[in-house]
């Protein structure tokens, strides 16, 4: 039913990478999500209000946050798709980023006001006014929801949005809250046992813990979280397919919101060969990962001599005094400058976050090692961090 409802109202729904096209679906989502919220705070509060109910009346306005929740999600499809401009050259795209965020406090605000009314239905209690009418109205309520989680996170996944997880998230949430009212009804009616306020309070937990949780999920992205390991593996991969390309490293992923990633790489070459050739080659890869993947992505030449025995002599000393030293790894870009006294050894390499060793610790290692070759050889190490994920072996 999803994907048909996808089919019919969303144009060109299958090209997700469009910004239009996430537009689309962003808006449609956002109108289902309004009308049938405020259909289902209409139908909750007036039930409420019959069967004597905080925890119904609370749920019902818990639907109208839901659709104010939607239309947010609606203005923040809009701004996101907004094009670049002198103030914002990478875009506009992190505002779904933020306006996830803002449906993951409004989630925590309504688990609190359901927390307070809950306590208070437990310091002041009174009896619930049975209907099957009201049950009725509670089950369609909880069909409509469950529905309404699934469609959301069926979009969400479709885009790939923390916006549309979040509203997921919220209907799911409010599935459990009426299931837990519903069930609080009957065993008032058939055990004379009011249990509405405590089942309130554990609703209200849980969806504060839930609200904490998408604000650390959409929290993520807006602080630059490290990218997905199978698009670096993917990225990776096409840069190393021609066969001029000796290696790469300092692959640095920007993210600007969805469909907006930008990236950097160096792709490292043979000094001795055809210059032109090598800036075609990497031109070319630039051309390949950007269509590709849509990708902007800027790739730096490094030319390296791997014909030079003493280049390829420090090379495998800088390599394995590496391996001795934990949480350092990757050496590239070594050269040796030399000069009327002594010779630079000059190389790059990369230091894990968790490393217990000081950059004067590591120096000191690498020109002990080296120097026992070659005394009047001096050491100059650039020290580079990993901006993505190591995968293990």
């Amino acid at each position: 039913m999803n994907e048909f409802l996808c089919k019919t109202f969303v144009k060109d729904h299958d090209n997700v990478t469009d910004a239009k096209v996430r537009q689309n679906y962003g808006k449609f989502s956002g109108i289902v999500g309004i009308l049938s919220n405020v259909l289902l705070c209409a139908a909750k509060i007036l039930t409420g209000l019959i069967a004597g109910s905080i925890a119904i009346v609370a749920d019902g306005i818990n639907n109208l946050a839901d659709a104010s929740s939607s239309l947010i999600t609606l203005v923040g499809f809009r701004l996101a798709s907004m094009p670049e401009d002198e103030e914002h050259p990478y875009g506009h795209a992190r505002y779904e980023y933020i306006t996830g965020m803002i449906v993951s406090i409004l989630i925590i605000v309504v688990g609190g006001e359901l927390l307070k009314s809950s306590v208070s239905k437990i310091l002041h209690p009174s009896p619930l006014e049975f209907s099957w009418t009201v049950c009725g109205v509670l089950v369609l309520a909880i069909i409509i929801k469950i529905w309404q989680a699934r469609f959301n996170i069926f979009v969400g996944k479709k885009i790939s949005s923390l916006t549309l997880a979040a509203t997921g998230a919220d209907s799911r949430n409010d599935v459990i809250a009426t299931s837990a009212v519903l069930i609080s009804i009957l065993i008032g009616h058939c055990f004379d046992l009011q249990i509405d306020g405590y089942m309130g309070v554990i609703v209200a937990l849980f969806i504060i813990w839930s609200g904490i949780s998408l604000v650390r999920e959409t929290m993520s992205p807006l602080l630059g979280e490290a990218p997905d390991p199978a698009l670096i593996d993917q990225i990776s991969q096409m840069a190393m397919e021609p066969k001029g390309v000796l290696g790469i490293h300092d692959l640095v992923v920007h993210n600007y919101g969805p469909g907006k990633i930008f990236a950097s790489i160096h792709i490292e070459v043979d000094a001795d060969g055809d210059l032109m050739e090598s800036h075609d080659m990497v031109d070319n890869i630039e051309r390949h990962i950007a269509k590709a993947l849509g990708i902007e992505i800027t790739a730096h030449l490094d030319p390296i001599r791997i014909s030079d025995p003493l280049i390829q002599k420090l090379n495998g000393i800088a390599c394995e005094a590496a391996a001795d030293l934990p949480g350092v790894s990757h050496v590239h870009d070594l050269r040796a400058v030399p000069g009327p006294t002594h010779t630079n050894v000059i190389f790059d390499i990369i230091v894990a976050p968790g490393c217990t060793l000081t950059n004067k610790e590591i120096h000191q290692a690498f020109e002990k090692t080296i120097q026992s070759e070659y005394p009047n050889f001096y050491v100059v190490i650039n020290f580079d961090k990993p901006y993505f994920k190591q995968q293990e072996d």
